[in-house]
């Protein structure tokens, strides 16, 4: 094994095993930490974990115990991969659990130095002067400072990351990018000399990304966001190869579920509204009003409707609202009860829409791409071609013999006409 990745989340996860099978990785990603070896020949594997809204301590553990799998693997290089908008669990004063992770895999890997860097260009993110840009805005003004569980208000990464860190963060500017590979690497031997234990590197393009690869050829440790991806595979000679992305033909019905609340799966939503595909709500707030009881009665409601629909085409169960409404169920019932109670109730709808036949699942939100995938009883994905920048159609074998096409989207990413979309790419 060439590169041994461990992902904060699911949806990241087959975020940057999409970019490395682009780059002409053959790369398996694994639910959690295998129990025993793989039994098939990859250049990468992508751990999914579910530590991004996780405190420290329990996401440095889970973070430790894959790194542990990974080496026992032979994996040359290790790369931790968080969200490409930089955010993590948070409560009270303390903000963060990228920093814990990255200092405690440097500790395991006897590493003193390590970089940083969400930038993703190719979906809308790029850091300059160590500020991390949504598009044409800060960070800080875009809409991630409503995300409901993980808000983001500070655009300057060397200030959140030293938030996080006890080692000094510093910078790896732009004018020392355009400079080119050495120059990259000697900043960082500079930085490192001065004392500083981890890095934020500026990326506006692509073209920034693989000057950046090759600079980190033999580092024990990268850290990022699913860009970096772009530029590793060049360090062992790999490039593009489009039967790394080979899946088995599709089968079965085909249906959407989405829990995210961002702007761009709230507008993904509305596109497949008026198309006039049979969607339906989830009743958020007798679900709230009902405890764990409702789990079951909601979805078993929202099934019940969905099985008659199935062979009219692709259906959309969803939770997703407005930011106001959100806010106001989170003030009754408090975000976290609200998140889990949503979760395992889109949870139970996937698994009930496999059991009645979907072979082909688009899962929106990466909690709720993280429950789904649990409830499914999911321990390997294959992945396949991309449908939009990050998000990419994988193979997942079932414990009942059968396979799934599956689709983990981020609830940023991806265009407003994504669902249909990424049913149209597979067929």
């Amino acid at each position: 094994m060439r590169l041994g990745c461990i992902a904060d989340d699911f949806t990241g996860a087959t975020d940057l095993a999409n970019n490395l099978v682009r780059a002409g990785m053959r790369v398996v990603q694994t639910i959690e930490v295998p129990q025993g070896p793989l039994e098939v020949e990859v250049d990468a594997v992508v751990v999914a974990l579910k530590s991004r809204t996780l405190p420290p301590d329990q996401a440095v553990a889970q973070s430790l115990q894959a790194l542990a799998w990974l080496q026992s693997q032979g994996a040359e290089q290790i790369y931790f991969k968080y969200c490409s908008t930089f955010d993590s669990w948070y409560e009270g004063d303390v903000r963060g659990n990228i920093g814990p992770v990255a200092e405690a895999l440097m500790a395991a890997l006897g590493t003193d130095f390590t970089m940083a860097t969400p930038a993703f260009p190719d979906n809308h993110r790029s850091v300059f002067k160590g500020h991390l840009f949504v598009g044409d805005q800060l960070l800080a003004d875009s809409g991630m400072r409503h995300h409901p569980l993980t808000p983001m208000r500070e655009s300057n990464l060397v200030k959140v990351l030293q938030g996080q860190c006890t080692r000094p963060v510093g910078l790896v500017d732009h004018r020392v990018i355009q400079q080119g590979a050495p120059a990259v690497a000697q900043r960082m031997d500079a930085l490192r000399e001065q004392g500083v234990g981890l890095a934020i590197v500026d990326a506006v393009d692509n073209d920034d990304l693989l000057v950046l690869g090759q600079a980190l050829k033999g580092m024990a440790l990268v850290t990022g966001g699913s860009g970096v991806a772009i530029g590793l595979p060049q360090n062992w000679g790999l490039s593009p190869n489009p039967q790394a992305a080979q899946l088995p033909q599709p089968q079965g019905w085909a249906a959407a579920v989405a829990g995210s609340c961002s702007e761009a799966t709230r507008a993904q939503v509305a596109h497949v509204k008026a198309l006039g595909w049979p969607v339906w709500a989830l009743d958020v707030q007798a679900l709230m009003a009902g405890g764990e009881a409702a789990i079951a009665s909601v979805s078993e409601a929202a099934l019940a409707w969905a099985r008659p629909h199935l062979a009219q085409g692709p259906v959309l169960i969803y939770s997703t609202d407005e930011p106001e409404q959100v806010k106001a169920l989170q003030a009754t019932w408090g975000s976290l009860n609200a998140g889990h109670a949503v979760e395992q109730t889109l949870a139970r709808v996937a698994r009930g829409l496999v059991e009645a036949g979907v072979g082909r699942l688009v899962v929106a939100g990466g909690e709720t791409s993280g429950a789904c995938v649990q409830a499914l009883s999911i321990t390997q994905m294959q992945i396949g071609p991309q449908i939009d920048p990050g998000v990419p159609w994988c193979h997942a074998p079932l414990p009942t013999g059968q396979g799934l096409h599956l689709t983990l989207k981020s609830g940023n990413f991806g265009t407003v006409d994504f669902f249909a979309k990424a049913f149209k790419a597979l067929g």
